[in-house]
């Protein structure tokens, strides 16, 4: 098995030199555990193949110095030494898999990504961040790579990797072990968006306030992030989040009256009213918004600009 599988290696690094196959079992439960619904599918996977005496899908090996090395399908490894070990009936001396000889670190990489990120096993989103964080500032592959093997767009991917270091500088050690919540990692990516760690920063705060706030479920649910600085810029909101959470004091924020007409409205209507403003919009009034990022109309065309970049998804609309 391969003991430099990003996603487990923390957990080996535990057990020295020579990790047994219970201990990469161990980390691979552990690495479940730590990702949220994965402690689930990783029980599934180990049930399914109990009762269907075997896999469907081969793992994908390397041969290295003479010996193979899982590259993808650790898991599935593991759980046959583990049923070989107790002596459970089945055929746990073989596995189906497909051998690449003497692959590079790149080959390996490439393949780890076209299944765990774009392919039919995804890992969850922090487990993504986690491979990309190793892959861009450990092993030093160049961005533009990366977004080319990812497919998606360099803005995410580097709003990713961000993320990732930002919850484990600042959320990671106010935990307790054990209870790191990896589906947290969202309110992490919002922190990346235009203008919230500069309001954060001149409401007199810091990033291990936000992770404090993210802990106690001041943010909640984390989209909420999205407003903070409207929020920390409104006396009362501040107050009112400080004392409870961000849906009330999202109370306090002023909402632009929306009338009957634009209620019913077509979203192809809506659409090209606000392009045709948009394109309206004399010199001074443009510099009057980039001179105030946290104000609230910058803040709302953030959110709006946001909703449609989720709503298109990574391709956009071309």
């Amino acid at each position: 098995m391969d003991r430099d599988n990003p996603r487990i290696r923390k957990f080996l690094e535990m057990y020295g030199e020579n990790p047994t196959a219970e201990q990469f079992y161990l980390a691979l439960g552990a690495a479940g555990d730590d990702e949220g619904d994965h402690s689930a599918t990783f029980e599934k996977l180990k049930n399914s193949i109990q009762t269907n005496q075997g896999i469907i899908q081969p793992v994908i090996l390397t041969r290295r110095a003479g010996q193979f090395v899982c590259i993808e399908g650790n898991t599935r490894v593991a759980l046959y030494k583990k049923f070989l070990a107790e002596k459970i009936p089945g055929p746990w001396t073989e596995i189906m898999g497909m051998v690449y000889e003497e692959m590079g670190d790149l080959q390996v990489d490439s393949i780890r990504l076209q299944v765990h990120l774009v392919g039919t096993r995804p890992w969850d989103p922090y487990s993504k961040a986690k491979y990309l964080h190793h892959l861009r500032n450990e092993k030093n592959m160049p961005l533009a790579l990366l977004v080319e093997f990812c497919g998606g767009k360099e803005k995410e991917v580097v709003e990713a990797i961000n993320a990732f270091a930002d919850m484990e500088s600042y959320y990671r050690p106010i935990v307790q072990e054990g209870s790191f919540d990896t589906s947290r990692f969202s309110g992490f990516v919002e922190l990346q968006k235009s203008n919230i760690k500069q309001a954060i920063a001149e409401a007199g705060f810091q990033l291990s306030d936000f992770a404090a706030w993210v802990r106690d479920e001041k943010i909640y649910p984390l989209n909420t992030v999205r407003l903070l600085p409207r929020i920390l810029k409104h006396k009362k909101a501040k107050e009112e989040f400080i004392k409870h959470d961000a849906r009330r004091a999202a109370e306090f924020l002023e909402q632009p009256t929306v009338t009957k007409a634009l209620e019913d409205a077509s979203l192809a209507q809506l659409a090209h009213a606000l392009t045709q403003k948009i394109y309206n919009v004399s010199w001074h009034e443009k510099d009057k918004l980039c001179k105030d990022p946290n104000g609230e109309t910058m803040q709302v065309l953030n959110e709006a600009a946001d909703a449609l970049e989720q709503m298109l998804g990574t391709e956009g609309a071309s």
